[in-house]
Formats: C-alpha cells, sequence, structure tokens
C-alpha cells in the first residue's frame, strides 16, 4: 500500500501546523477538581501558537487553574479527514504587548458576548493523523 492509500497516515509538525491554519474551530480540553472539561472554541494560528478569546466563567477559570491543556481541532470531506492534537500550556495574556500582538491576530468572537479576554496555547506537543475513508477490510486480510 501506499501512503496515499494507508487508512491512517502521522502528519508531521508542520503539516498538522497547515491544517489547523485552514480552520478556526477547535476544542479546549481542561480539568476542574479533576474533572475533565471540553469547550468548543474558534480560533486563529499565530506563530505556532493557538490564540482563541474568552469571557469569565468556567472555561477561563479551567484554564488558569490547570499547567496542562489539550486543544483538538479536525476537519473531513467525504474522502477523508484529519485530527490535530495540541498538548501543552495555556495561558491569560495580561501584558499590553501581548495584548496587542493578540489584536493583530484578527480573532473576532463568533457569538454577541464579550469576550475580553486572550489565552495563548503554547505546544508542548503536536500531533495530527490524516484519515482515508473506505470500508472495513475482511477481517481474513488481518489473519496470520
Amino acid at each position: 500500500m501506499t501512503a496515499e492509500s494507508e487508512p491512517v497516515v502521522a502528519l508531521t509538525e508542520d503539516e498538522s501546523w497547515d491544517l489547523l491554519s485552514g480552520v478556526h474551530l477547535g476544542r479546549l480540553v481542561t480539568t476542574i477538581a479533576g474533572r475533565a472539561e471540553i469547550f468548543p472554541v474558534n480560533y486563529v494560528v499565530q506563530c505556532r501558537t493557538i490564540l482563541f478569546r474568552s469571557a469569565e466563567g468556567t472555561k477561563l477559570f479551567s484554564t488558569v487553574m490547570n499547567d496542562q491543556v489539550l486543544f483538538e481541532a479536525d476537519d473531513h470531506n467525504v474522502v477523508g479527514g484529519w485530527s490535530v492534537i495540541v498538548r501543552g500550556t495555556a495561558e491569560v495574556l495580561y501584558g499590553a504587548a501581548e495584548i496587542e500582538d493578540a489584536e493583530e491576530a484578527g480573532l473576532y468572537p463568533w457569538i454577541a458576548t464579550l469576550k475580553q479576554r486572550f489565552i495563548r496555547v503554547t505546544p508542548a506537543e503536536i500531533t495530527g493523523r490524516r484519515f482515508v475513508f473506505g470500508p472495513e477490510p475482511d477481517a481474513s486480510h488481518y489473519a496470520s
């Protein structure tokens, strides 16, 4: 089988960042009191970091309280799909220069709510997979 026909292919770091840059809806995963929480966020990629905005509340609180977060984005069409996961740290931006830099990214809330806080996820690790859709192979194909 060629790489193009493999059902699952690992992506390079550059391929993963390219795909993340092409979509703008992802999911932030944090924990609160030992319980996993997931939040959909619209985001942009800026200098190989993930940038999103938040209002006051659970998402902001859980981001501040955790030193490690996960961020995931994906997309698909009729032929296949992909998924990229960023493991890293999230920080609320407070400095004037940081906020000015974030404002230049062109990130705006999708819904009519006030989201005054910028949050940046800095990756420690990024992994991605590309998937080719197709029928399940015959089990005898895998028999030894």
